[in-house]
């Protein structure tokens, strides 16, 4: 498991660009944390990361989208299970027609999209991390490290890799700004 503290939404993005490489087809990313807490402008970065096309953007009503390659590498498939009643729901968006040959993101996975794939990357999002009120700098945020005017709203942010697909994947360097 790996750690990270993200003060910015721009350092979030950064967060997903950082990983876009190093996904392939048939990878499936787990998104979780609460309302707010950056799951989509992670996904954001990762677009950007994957060379593909956008707007990526909250996929809440739309339930799923895909985003195809600008180079002719991996497209994405960005999924947002909030609204889903349950694994029928999800087994309906027929995710397992596209998993092997796209990147698939799905927020609002845990504990609903585990069964879509043995290996994967379970990345949770937690605001705050200080504990204190958003838009206060924590102590982890170097003297500098922020844009003037830059709004600095903490997040801890959790990765787990399941499965060989990731045993020799080094995410720890790649991740870390």
């Amino acid at each position: 498991m790996i750690e990270l503290d993200v003060a910015t939404a721009a350092e979030m993005s950064a967060l997903g660009r950082r990983l876009g490489p190093l996904l392939r087809a048939g990878d499936l990313v787990l998104l979780g944390g609460g309302l707010g807490a950056g799951k989509t402008t992670f996904t954001q970065g990762l677009g950007e990361g994957l060379g593909v096309r956008g707007p990526i953007t909250s996929p809440t009503f739309m339930i799923a989208r895909v985003h195809p390659s600008l180079h002719g590498g991996v497209p994405l498939v960005h999924v947002d299970a909030y609204r889903l009643g349950g694994w029928d729901e999800l087994e309906d968006l027929d995710l397992e027609a596209t998993l092997d040959e796209a990147v698939t993101v799905v927020e609002w996975g845990e504990g609903l999209a585990e069964g879509l794939a043995g290996e994967r990357l379970e990345i949770h999002i937690e605001r705050s991390i200080d504990g204190s009120d958003p838009g206060r700098t924590p102590d982890v945020v170097e003297p500098g490290a922020v844009e003037p005017g830059e709004v600095v709203d903490p997040r801890r942010v959790r990765v787990v890799a399941v499965g060989e697909r990731w045993a020799s994947v080094r995410l720890d360097p790649m991740l870390s700004p």
